[in-house]
């Protein structure tokens, strides 16, 4: 089938990871649909921008609504992220709750909009960006527990979801520089950084392209046998520990 055919919808597509997944996709002869808080600072025919809050419910069933008439829905790529850095005497319920409406609840959401194209075309992809923190990290409690959700997720639709051509996979990202999120918790020139990427085992940070390549590659036609799987991207830092 034509890339042409595909529409992608992409959360979190307007900065860092996010927008070179859909560079990234539009390159590649995708259509996007972006459910981004705010719009990107660049257009293209192929690329569509849907604004919401995805911490809002009630926001984001109307958007998965939306993106449902923009056509058949082949991919579902779900990016969007909030940290929240707090130690636990600092966590508050809402913090949790909100991180798993974030993470969780509007994963399923946009994937409940998607599947009555995806099985009636007898294909589609489910990609699930999580963290290199769901194994645990200092200051990320709300974060951690919602990101490793996002796996349990991934290996659940696995399940019911292969019979009908449909795959569900998370990349679950190291440290990415050069990211808001990443410099909301280290700003640009912090020494911590130089530190941080001594420590991880390839002796760098990532970028938004290393994880884009794995998102590539679980949402190519051709990687219908891989389903269920958490590939990290982290040079290496999900073996042992990173510190901040």
């Amino acid at each position: 089938m034509k890339t042409d055919a595909n529409l992608a919808i992409v959360t979190g597509g307007s900065v860092g990871i996010g927008k070179e997944i859909c560079h990234t996709l539009v390159d590649e002869g995708y259509r996007v649909v972006n459910l981004s808080r705010r719009r990107p600072d660049w257009s293209h025919a192929r690329l569509d921008t849907i604004e919401v809050d995805l911490t809002d419910a009630s926001a984001t069933a109307d958007a998965a609504r939306e993106a449902s008439t923009r056509g058949a829905i082949t991919h579902v790529i779900h990016n969007a992220g909030v940290i929240r850095a707090k130690l636990v005497e600092q966590v508050e319920v809402e913090d949790i709750s909100e991180l798993a409406q974030l993470h969780l609840a509007s994963a399923l959401q946009l994937v409940q909009a998607a599947l009555p194209a995806m099985k009636a075309q007898k294909f589609g992809r489910i990609i699930l960006v999580s963290s290199r923190a769901a194994l645990g990290l200092a200051t990320r409690t709300a974060y951690s527990a919602t990101k490793a959700g996002m796996m349990g997720l991934a290996r659940t639709w696995a399940l019911e979801l292969g019979p009908h051509g449909i795959t569900s996979n998370v990349v679950a990202p190291g440290p990415i520089e050069g990211t808001e999120m990443f410099h909301e918790v280290l700003p640009h020139g912090d020494p911590r950084i130089g530190a941080l990427a001594a420590s991880i085992p390839v002796k760098r940070l990532g970028t938004p392209e290393d994880v884009t390549n794995a998102v590539m590659f679980f949402a190519s036609r051709s990687s219908g046998f891989i389903t269920g799987q958490v590939l990290y991207v982290c040079g290496g830092a999900s073996i042992g520990t990173v510190g901040l």
